[in-house]
């Protein structure tokens, strides 16, 4: 079943208890994640396009929507990611895909991000109390193969062993 109750149309995607309603280009991914045990918190296809709004209410915002445009995320609890992460790393090539993921310096690099959240945003009466809950991964759109191919292997049991690294465009 697709819907299009959001900014992009979503899926229907259920693995044992986990079901839910996924931007349609990422569930494939999401499946592969859960299939493999991560838990996930939300997901976007591109940043830009759910973002667009903000740019009339927040014109601050029109350079980081505008950026973002092509790239896609995936929330997870900080060890989930973190062992997402390292599943995606092992189960292919260190090529510049693996690159990209692991350096912040590469061409089109990864954003990963672990971000702080306060307790207060969501209990405004509470005082703050801040606590580290969210990993966050933002990977350009074209990504997404490899990245839907790798989390497959690693589902099947199939990892890559390791192997020197072209590091020529982070300057290595």
């Amino acid at each position: 079943m697709t819907t299009e109750e959001g900014t992009h149309p979503t899926v229907l995607v259920q693995v044992g208890h986990r079901r839910a309603q996924i931007d349609e280009q990422l569930a494939p991914a999401i499946e592969a994640c859960w299939h493999s045990g991560f838990e996930t918190f939300t997901c976007c296809q591109d940043l830009g396009e759910s973002n667009t709004s903000w740019v009339e209410k927040l014109p601050h915002m029109a350079e980081y929507v505008e950026s973002r445009r092509g790239w896609m995320l995936i929330d997870f609890p900080i060890d989930s990611g973190l062992a997402f992460l390292s599943a995606v790393a092992n189960a292919g090539p260190r090529d510049a895909f693996y690159v990209r993921m692991t350096h912040w310096a590469a061409p089109e690099a990864w954003d990963v991000k672990v971000k702080p959240m306060d307790a207060a945003m969501f209990r405004e009466e509470s005082a703050s109390q801040f606590g580290l809950r969210l990993l966050q991964v933002s990977f350009p759109a074209h990504d997404l193969p490899e990245l839907t191919r790798r989390l497959r292997e690693h589902a099947a049991g199939r990892r890559v062993e390791p192997a020197p690294v072209d590091w020529s465009t982070v300057g290595r």
